[in-house]
Formats: structure tokens, sequence, C-alpha cells
């Protein structure tokens, strides 16, 4: 069952999706689906090719920004921006529980000059609590 969370009228996140969970994404009106996490994390979980040869079947767009330990690079909110930019239409990311999608969508929308406590009410309401964030959001929108 697809457990897609909207941050934003354009953004939404998930915990780790199945290859159905593409086709639902297709029928919610996606566009792109973007996987922030690393191949080899999880092995029973779809990897990246797997769901990518899925979007692709449903005529979906696909991108992988994966997200490991190492945590957050200034390349990985640069890479998310570019999408951003140039979205035909409304975009899913996922991870592993949608909490590293979530972070890298706050960390962007912060840089970008967006309301800090705005970005963290949205993730409130999707489930994701940003409090331990607030700082690097701060320090990035101003």
């Amino acid at each position: 069952m697809s457990d897609f969370r909207p941050l934003s009228a354009q953004f939404s996140v998930a915990p780790q999706i199945g290859i159905e969970d593409v086709a639902e994404a297709k029928a919610q009106g996606f566009a792109l689906v973007i996987n922030n996490r690393p191949d080899g994390e999880e092995p029973a979980a779809p990897q990246g090719e797997q769901i990518w040869t899925a979007c692709a079947a449903e005529g979906l767009a696909y991108a992988a920004i994966p997200i490991g330990h190492a945590g957050f690079s200034h390349a990985q909110i640069d890479a998310l921006d570019k999408l951003l930019a140039s979205a035909t239409g409304p975009i899913l990311a996922y991870c592993r529980s949608g909490t590293r999608s979530a972070h890298l969508w706050a960390l962007a929308r912060a840089r970008a000059g967006d309301d800090v406590g705005g970005i963290v009410d949205a993730a409130a309401k999707a489930g994701y609590d940003l409090s331990g964030l607030r700082p690097m959001l701060d320090a990035l929108s101003g």
C-alpha cells in the first residue's frame, strides 16, 4: 500500500516504495521519482535499477540522489535543486522511512529562502520531525 506524504503541492516523500507503488505514483499524477536510498542498503528492498525500470515502463522520470551514512552535502542539495527546477510535474522522493528525503527537501527549500517555520510545519504534518535539523535550516536560510 502506497504511503505518499505531501510536503508541498509539488513534492511528496515516502518510505521505501515497491514496484507496485510506481504505477500508483503515476496514477496520482507524479512525473518524477527520486531515489534517496543507496543501492545495497537493504538487499531485500527493490534496488534503484528495478525502480528505474518500473518508472520507465510507466512513463515516469527517475533520478537517484543517494544519501548514505555520511549525511547531506551541498552537492546533493544542488542535485535536488536542478530536479526541482526542471520538473514537469509533481515529484515523489523516497528512502527507507522518508526521513532523508524530507530532510533533503527541507535543506533545499531553506537554502532557496522559503520560510523555515513553514518548512518545519509541512514536514510535521507529513510525520517528520525536523527539530534536530532546525539549526542547519536556519543557517541555510540566512
